[in-house]
């Protein structure tokens, strides 16, 4: 039986609250994030962070990751050119942009996507260019995490 592809991390549990600090109310760093159990015949990873209740709106794009079964990001990942390559979210900055919702409680969705080939999208692609590219892509199987976040009231 093959092993499960799971996205975890230790900053939050799976559909909790995320802390403060992660979000554009505190530090906005990123999360740590691990994975295990990625399908045989993954090359590359593609992260994908994003609000449903917001349509959709995109918070982190990691592209082109090295495809292997198990990894992780480290927590804080930065925009350098030394990090993993990233894409340019909806705020239209590159890296993360952690939560921060105008009003209420909003769900935060961490997807993972295994693919057997890299995107191999120009640049710093916006969150229309990777989720096209991942449409025509082979994605061999997705993981998904999500977690909670309501502002204070003001």
């Amino acid at each position: 039986m093959p092993a499960t592809f799971e996205l975890t991390t230790t900053a939050f549990p799976a559909g909790g609250e995320i802390p403060r600090r992660f979000t554009c109310d505190g530090e906005d760093t990123s999360p740590d994030l691990a994975w295990s159990g990625a399908p045989d015949g993954t090359a590359a990873l593609v992260l994908v962070v994003d609000d449903p209740g917001a349509n959709g709106f995109v918070h982190w794009i990691a592209l082109d990751l090295t495809g292997t079964d198990t990894g992780a990001l480290p927590l804080g990942v930065s925009a350098s050119p030394d990090a993993p390559r990233q894409g340019t979210n909806d705020f239209g900055t590159v890296g993360w942009r952690g939560p921060c919702p105008p009003s209420g409680e909003h769900r935060y969705r961490f997807t993972l996507s295994a693919l057997a080939a890299p995107l191999d999208l120009p640049g710093a692609p916006n969150a229309a260019a990777v989720r096209d590219g991942l449409r025509a892509a082979n994605v061999l199987a997705t993981a998904t995490l999500e977690g909670r976040y309501r502002r204070a009231s003001r």
